[in-house]
């Protein structure tokens, strides 16, 4: 078989197996995953190979179980609209390690999406049957810093599927059950155990793998409150949902529509009730300009900060690399040293803050000195003890600092662009409503400038920096937060607003709301949005607002018949829409991840795992995903030593060694350029690394 040219949907795999009657008289062990998304991909292919590389002779059957094909699974599934896509560059997505990973198990370099689509387009891959033009024209216009849609992504996901299937052992076999886990009975260290699918199937599993992706969630209070209103009125409404699954048939033309949120998932719902409904964009003079088809709603959108996420930055770093002067070695070490508990607002957040403006700066001074007056080594010094100060970025002494070396236009004011709409720029003196329009558009033209020029990387600077921060306070031992730190601060107003700062939509989608908004179909209700529901007129009704820099206020209303919350469900193991995920928690073998302290008890929503994802309370069980305890994802930008490998591979050499008589074997793995890390506590390592002159495993 040509390696460029597995099977399209290869379904089992396995040379010296058939499944059932094995190749020798050893049992084979057995491992069921259910989900076969991107995360079980990458487990996969950790899995097969660790194993190849230890114990290759070992026996070893998987079975994943999914209604929807290996590889994109529900999200990333191929049948849905082809005008959805990623926030992620063509040039940042793999699922293969590089010599960059630092883990345990070996590295087994393949194809990132960039250099798959370029073997596509020279006819070196085949085609998937199901490939159609316009599928084909996308992989022959993208280059490396474009925004892939969600089917050509699910095309290299499918064919990632095949190559992890080629590569296994011959004495693995692996196959895929379109279907769905409906019952588990957990295997112990004793008895394997029995997971009933849905049509009846029974399978035999020595390991059980959590999979599962995204979930839904049990309608919040407010959401069945909402809900029922709008049953009562014969209006419409639609809860938070994945937006690429939601039916919006009922959303009428011309219809006023409230929409709720201004993150990906509204800016989905845009590009579905505009472009989907037969609009176009055609180019006008630097901008777009877009033809209506008539089927389209009056989309109102507005939020808290009343502007859409930040959108993606496409610069490159031209100055000095990124280094963490806040939240690097001695951070942690103070960490070590104190046995207090650590309040994320009080001794955290005013870092990560120093820690942006720093990365604005140092790009700035290193990368476009003409624009700047000193030296980088003299202002680092001088910013250093301003931000260290109480009132750091808030202060005189930061503002007069920033003013002596930078000019206007490359300063950096963190509370404007926290909240662009409070306190900042002009709002004009026209009508509040047409005054408040102008204020968000000019807020996202300039935001575009910002972050798609070249000239402008000191945002990559910032972007960089805000990222290695996130990492670095994701690595603090979680016991050490207060409990209002870890299921309120860092996973409520942290995260949101890390997505607003780095999760954003491709600079071309808000040209595309700059073009909607011309064309009187977005309309924008500005920040600090306030709903209510109006039983006299049996309507919903919202506003918001924007205030300028002389504090004026300007604001937008409107009475609709329906209404949109375009975000995703918040994470709830407990209250998941997946039966299957409430009925592990149910029996005992899993929890709901809640922490407790003098001042406050509170869930985060998020199933307690082990840092090697094992059940604590069920150590044959394993999950992986959004809905843990454990940061992974899936996908990982080539080169950078990803979370998504080390987490997955860990995980997966844990299931190796749950497995009895695995850790026979040895092999010199060659992770992080020659390095092995992985825990002194992990068998499975330990039996690689031993047996290898010179090195031992260390944590």
């Amino acid at each position: 078989m040509d390696p460029r040219n597995p099977p399209a949907h290869p379904i089992t795999v396995g040379n010296a197996l058939d499944g059932a009657g094995m190749a020798s008289d050893d049992r084979c062990a057995r491992v069921v995953i259910a989900g076969a998304g991107p995360a079980a991909l990458m487990l996969l292919e950790r899995i097969t190979a660790n194993h190849a590389a230890a114990s290759p002779g070992r026996r070893l059957r998987i079975d994943l179980v999914d209604p929807h094909e290996p590889g994109g699974g529900r999200i990333w599934r191929r049948d849905q609209s082809p005008l959805l896509k990623l926030n992620t560059l063509v040039g940042d997505n793999t699922i293969f390690t590089d010599d960059s990973c630092v883990i345990g198990g070996p590295i087994a370099p393949g194809l990132a999406l960039v250099d798959w689509l370029g073997e596509i387009v020279a006819g070196r891959i085949a085609r998937p049957d199901w490939w159609d033009d316009a599928l084909e024209c996308e992989a022959r216009g993208v280059t490396q810093d474009s925004f892939p849609t969600r089917r050509l992504n699910n095309a290299y996901l499918s064919w990632a599927y095949g190559e992890v299937l080629r590569r296994a052992a011959p004495t693995v076999s692996i196959a895929w059950h379109q279907d769905r886990v409906a019952e588990v009975d957990a295997p112990s260290s004793e008895e394997p155990g029995t997971v009933i699918l849905q049509s009846g199937k029974r399978l035999e599993a020595d390991v059980v793998v959590y999979a599962i992706g995204h979930n839904g969630s049990a309608p919040s209070p407010e959401s069945a409150g909402l809900a029922e209103f709008a049953a009562t009125h014969g209006l419409g409404y639609l809860g938070p949902t994945f937006t690429a699954e939601a039916d919006l048939g009922w959303v009428h033309p011309g219809q006023d529509v409230i929409v709720r949120g201004m993150g990906l998932a509204a800016i989905d719902l845009v590009v579905l009730l505009t472009e989907g409904r037969g609009g176009r964009y055609v180019a006008d003079g630097d901008g777009l300009r877009y033809l209506p088809s008539g089927e389209e709603p009056v989309l109102h959108l507005g939020s808290r900060r009343g502007v859409p996420y930040r959108s993606k930055i496409t610069s490159r770093l031209v100055g000095d690399p990124t280094a963490l002067e806040f939240l690097g070695d001695a951070f942690h070490e103070r960490i070590a040293r104190t046995e207090d508990q650590i309040d994320f607002d009080r001794d955290v957040w005013p870092l990560f803050v120093a820690e942006i403006i720093t990365g604005h700066f140092r790009e700035l001074f290193t990368g476009h000195p003409g624009r700047v007056r000193g030296s980088w080594t003299d202002f680092l010094a001088l910013l250093r003890g301003v931000l260290e100060a109480p009132d750091g970025c808030r202060s005189d002494a930061y503002r007069d600092l920033v003013a002596a070396h930078v000019a206007a236009p490359d300063r950096f004011d963190f509370a404007a662009f926290d909240r662009p709409l409070e306190g900042a720029g002009e709002c004009g003196s026209a009508d509040d409503a047409e005054a408040l329009q102008s204020r968000v558009r000019d807020h996202i033209r300039v935001d575009l400038d910002l972050r798609t020029r070249q000239s402008n990387s000191q945002t990559q600077g910032m972007f960089f920096a805000a990222l290695f921060g996130f990492l670095s306070i994701n690595e603090v031992p979680k016991d050490r937060w207060t409990a209002r730190s870890r299921t309120l601060a860092i996973p409520g107003a942290f995260k949101a607003f890390f997505s607003y700062l780095a999760s954003g939509p491709p600079g071309h989608r808000l040209e595309e709301l700059l073009a909607l908004s011309d064309a009187g179909i977005v309309r924008f209700l500005g920040g600090r949005i306030r709903l209510e529901t109006d039983h006299e007129r049996g309507a919903f009704t919202a506003s918001g607002e924007a205030v300028d820099a002389s504090g004026r206020t300007v604001r937008a209303s409107v009475v609709a018949s329906a209404l949109i919350d375009a975000w995703l469900p918040e994470p709830s193991a407990a209250a998941s829409d997946n039966p299957l995920l409430r009925s592990v928690i149910e029996s005992g073998r899993a929890r709901e991840l809640t922490v407790a302290d003098d001042e406050h008890t509170g869930t985060t929503g998020e199933l307690v795992v082990n840092d090697d994802g094992s059940l604590p309370e069920s150590p044959r069980e394993f999950a992986v995903g959004p809905f843990t305890s454990v940061l992974g994802g899936a996908f990982s930008r080539p080169g950078v030593n990803g979370l998504p490998f080390r987490q997955h591979d860990r995980v997966a050499r844990a299931i190796l060694t749950a497995l009895d008589g695995w850790a026979s074997g040895s092999v010199s793995p060659r992770s992080g350029r020659g390095r092995a890390i992985a825990s002194s506590a992990d068998p499975y390592t330990r039996e690689l690394l031993d047996a290898v002159p010179g090195r031992r495993a260390r944590d």
